[in-house]
């Protein structure tokens, strides 16, 4: 059996941290790679050949060499995880849909799907591989008990290209104690955490070691589920590193509490580990219990943070708005937190009703969901949810201001000089080269900080004053932190989208101005199209015999279009010779910086010569735009 296993590319979010991995590190991808997928390939039959493909780092097959195709995703992938699962099954092949979104709601998968794998894999998938060779595979494998953590495989990180990644994945436990209203995790894996053995953890760290990877993130809902299980670890990861010889740069997810045991923090910092993620959702009291987050109520937060950046450990933290008891004063109250806590990766959302949560079905009851609206992403200028205290055109102004206050050149600045007050003998070091220091340094100062001018220049240089030597390498990653943030709302919270499309529709004007020999031939057709909510997006369709000529021109246009606005661009080819080929590929060279906001759709007989990457750009499976996503109303075409 062929076993082609695929990670949809994710769309943009903070979490993609694109002008960091694009521009200022450059040599990798993204930045965690598809741990349940290489955890799943370790499930197979012996005698199958599986492979992964994670589309955020390389390009999807096409006409794959495989029996089975099964899909992943979480709710951020859903409409491309739903995209592939299309056009694969139109294809002939026989396909899985699996992965967090399919696990919360399988009822979306039926009709997209062959097979749907349903919660966690390692019992239901092996009852799958049975049946599927035995030619009796069930529409729905369903998991509704108990999987015991001891049961799951070594992952198959030999399938992952580990060199495209930031850090590598590994899980010790699933499921959370607490009870937050608005989680998805108590619903899919429980109150009662579960964990791996200590044996399975090193002979996963074993196969880490052979393969040179030293960053680990663990992936767990939270680490500290069970303290003292975690202890356990911890204690295990010190002997083990001691052991080997080896050093291991740790990071995972927390809750605030692990600031009580003194205990817990001495072991996480001697364990090396870097960072802790911690869910503060508000400082606000209130909020926090009518969202049943009381384990943050008991303690002063802040001080919390402190008491952990006093071991060296890094804080980076999640927050939300929108909750019953939030107003617009919230906003405020926000800023001013985070601002005094020195967090640089505060991960702001709007609440977001997450299908089958206890918030969600109460919502439901008070007639508070917005349907169609975002549920996936609570990083989007948007969210599925009526807020009770405030308009949510309100909501959303104010968190757009909320993040062009945070990410102000100096409120990036003293954010830093907040957090290295009290971040004592900081764990992170830098495996880096002199020679990989310095071209990090060379990206950063091109494209962080010259297109912020002398502000960004006169910050940067004191949030360097202030700190001592060995914390500068500290201030240096806050800084490509927060420029990064900063590049991403530029890009998405748009203010005035009436601007945005007078500036797309000047340019329409200019393309019809400065192409009109090849519109009136019928070799090109060009249009604008509104996208609820968002930007224009832009389209050309290359229909007939484009010159040499065509190609250099449009390409110094279409970057200006890409660089002036916050315009997508959906390029459809309809027709295309041998002699073109090469002018295609160098205008495609050329935008590729810009590929998230390009869509390509390419006619099916010319897939076989016109390869594009739909790593860098979004392949466009179906002709239809509105098959991908986009509801549109033509403005103007010819």
């Amino acid at each position: 059996m062929r076993l082609l296993l695929v990670n949809p590319k994710l769309p943009e979010s903070f979490w993609s941290f694109k002008l960091a991995v694009d521009t200022v590190l450059s040599t990798v991808r993204t930045m965690n790679p598809p741990l349940g997928l290489a955890t799943l390939a370790a499930m197979c039959p012996k005698g199958w050949e599986v492979e992964i493909v994670d589309e955020n780092v390389e390009s999807i097959p096409l006409s794959p060499n495989a029996d089975i195709i099964g899909i992943c995703g979480m709710g951020t992938q859903f409409s491309r995880q739903k995209e592939l699962l299309t056009y694969y099954k139109k294809e002939g092949y026989f396909v899985i849909a699996g992965g967090s979104y399919a696990s919360l709601c399988p009822e979306k998968y039926e009709s997209l799907a062959d097979t749907v794998i349903a919660g966690e894999a390692e019992y239901i998938w092996k009852e799958f591989c049975r049946d599927f060779e035995k030619g009796n595979a069930k529409r729905l494998y369903h998991e509704t008990g108990i999987v015991a953590m001891t049961d799951s495989p070594v992952p198959r990180f030999d399938l992952l290209k580990l060199e495209k990644y930031q850090r590598m994945s590994l899980q010790f436990s699933r499921g959370c104690p607490f009870n937050c209203e608005f989680c998805d995790i108590i619903v899919m894996f429980g109150r009662k955490p579960r964990t791996k053995s200590l044996e399975q953890v090193g002979k996963e760290l074993d196969m880490l070691r052979k393969l040179n990877v030293n960053k680990v993130f663990f992936v767990d809902d939270n680490f500290i589920g069970n303290k003292q299980t975690a202890k356990d670890l911890l204690k295990f990861l010190i002997d083990y590193q001691k052991k080997h010889g080896c050093r291991f740069n740790f990071g995972t997810e927390v809750s605030l509490n692990i600031a009580h045991d003194d205990e817990l923090l001495e072991l996480f910092r001697t364990a090396n580990f870097e960072w802790v993620f911690i869910g503060i959702e508000s400082p606000d009291e209130e909020s926090l219990k009518e969202t049943k987050k009381f384990q943050n109520t008991n303690q002063d937060i802040l001080s919390s943070i402190r008491k952990i950046y006093s071991k060296g450990i890094e804080v980076f933290a999640g927050f939300i708005i929108g909750f019953d008891n939030d107003t617009m004063d919230t906003f405020d109250i926000q800023y001013r937190f985070i601002k005094e806590s020195g967090i640089q990766t505060a991960m702001v959302g709007l609440l977001t009703a997450l299908p089958k949560t206890p918030l969600y079905e109460r919502l439901k009851k008070e007639g508070r969901l917005i349907h169609d609206a975002n549920e996936a992403d609570n990083t989007k200028l948007g969210t599925n949810i009526i807020p009770k205290q405030m308009g949510y055109d309100e909501m959303l102004s104010g968190y757009r201001m909320l993040h062009c206050r945070l990410l102000d050149y100096r409120n990036i600045a003293d954010r830093i000089k907040n957090k290295i007050r009290f971040l004592i003998k900081p764990i992170r070091q830098t495996d880096y080269s002199l020679a990989e220091i310095s071209r990090i340094l060379y990206n950063l100062f091109v494209y962080g900080l010259m297109p912020g001018g002398f502000p960004c220049f006169f910050h940067f240089f004191r949030s360097i004053l202030f700190s001592k030597p060995r914390l500068i390498p500290i201030v240096i990653q806050d800084w490509i932190i927060g420029l990064t943030m900063r590049d991403y709302v530029d890009r998405h919270f748009i203010y005035r989208l009436e601007t945005e499309d007078n500036l797309a529709q000047g340019y329409l004007d200019t393309f019809e101005k400065v192409f009109s020999r090849y519109l009136r031939r019928g070799a090109l057709e060009l249009s604008i199209e509104k996208v609820k909510k968002t930007a224009s997006n832009f389209s050309i369709s290359l229909k007939g015999w484009l010159d040499r000529d065509f190609f250099v021109r449009a390409s110094h246009y279409m970057e200006k279009l890409l660089k002036d606005t916050t315009s997508s661009l959906t390029l459809h080819i309809e027709e295309l010779n041998g002699l073109r080929l090469y002018n295609l590929e160098r205008l495609l060279h050329q935008l590729s910086p810009y590929g998230d906001r390009i869509n390509i759709s390419v006619n099916k007989k010319l897939r076989d010569i016109v390869n594009i990457d739909s790593s860098i750009f979004h392949l466009i499976l179906e002709k239809e735009v509105g098959q991908f996503g986009l509801a549109t109303v033509p403005v103007k075409s010819n």
